[in-house]
């Protein structure tokens, strides 16, 4: 079983036409380790999500839409605090950006799980969750205790400016966790937000250096490049689609990176690939992110949509 911890929120995304330059906005269930989640689900993986919803309106349809694509929601917690907001932006290009309202929101109150299930295998984390506290704390104590235990541990820090108060002291506990990483996905604009630089390969070397096993550079619609701490280095292109939109496509990427890996029996701590075995994940990741680009929102393929061939 896959873990994905993190938040659940609700995106308001733009529905139409703005209405005297007000947009009109359209609910949709979101939040990026929701959307891994998710996206797991419709891949085929066992995954099973850990966080804490509210029990309102929209925690109980974000629960609703975990057990429709069928991941394990016994990790869940569920509290009366509101659930957390994502205003969203779409640039012409079909980028996406984000207002959030998170002040006193019931994920911010998720606490430390005892143990998770004997078949858990990985754990993934990222975004607002490792952001906010208390809530934060937590999360950074599940990834140090799950690797600790021999779990793979993946990392997307899918940065959000707005919500980190101080950038560099957020700096400062993103490389205390890298011993603690066994993969590390980030865009090519965290890379450069988080490194203070351009040099992004280089970046990812000091990352490798710190601890994390691979990190992945997703980079768009040109594609995805792996390098690890045995010196590959490695690139896939984009596939080409007309975009929609970008809402989910990283947590797609995740989440076919996890699959992938697993399909390669590469969930370890210290996981070891060739460079066939990258050239296949990546392209996998590609094709997936690909399919969410091309619609609305984050709705990310199932794996009858894919017609890619098992892993060799």
């Amino acid at each position: 079983m896959i873990v994905v911890a993190g938040e659940a929120l609700i995106d308001l995304v733009p529905a139409g036409p703005a209405t005297d330059e007000l947009p009109a906005l359209l609910p949709k269930r979101g939040g990026g380790p929701y959307n891994t989640a998710v996206a797991l689900g419709r891949l085929g993986s066992p995954v099973a999500f850990c966080s804490r919803l509210s029990t309102d309106h929209f925690g109980t349809a974000l629960l609703r839409g975990l057990t429709a694509d069928g991941v394990d929601t016994s990790l869940v917690q569920r509290g009366p605090e509101p659930t957390m907001l994502a205003v969203a932006h779409i640039g012409a290009d079909g980028s996406a950006e984000y207002g959030f309202h998170a002040e006193g929101t019931a994920d911010r109150l998720f606490r430390l799980p005892d143990a998770l299930p004997d078949t858990a295998r990985a754990v993934s984390f990222g975004t607002c969750s490792l952001v906010l506290e208390p809530g934060a704390g937590a999360y950074e104590e599940l990834m140090r205790r799950e690797f600790r235990r021999g779990l793979f541990t993946a990392l997307d820090p899918n940065i959000r400016p707005g919500l980190i108060a101080d950038p560099d002291a957020y700096r400062a506990r993103f490389r205390s966790w890298l011993p603690f990483v066994s993969l590390l996905k980030l865009s090519e604009e965290d890379a450069a937000w988080l490194a203070r630089s351009d040099d992004l390969p280089g970046a990812a070397r000091q990352w490798l250096a710190a601890g994390a096993h691979a990190v992945v550079l997703t980079r768009g619609g040109a594609g995805l490049t792996v390098l690890t701490r045995d010196g590959l280095e490695l690139s896939v292109p984009g596939v080409r689609v007309d975009v929609v939109d970008t809402i989910g496509a990283g947590d797609t990427v995740n989440a076919a990176l996890l699959h992938r890996l697993d399909g390669h029996g590469a969930l370890t701590t210290a996981p070891e690939l060739d460079a066939d075995q990258w050239h296949d994940v990546l392209s996998y990741a590609a094709r997936a992110a690909a399919i969410t680009c091309s619609r609305p929102g984050a709705q990310p393929p199932y794996a009858s949509e894919l017609d890619f061939p098992a892993p060799r």
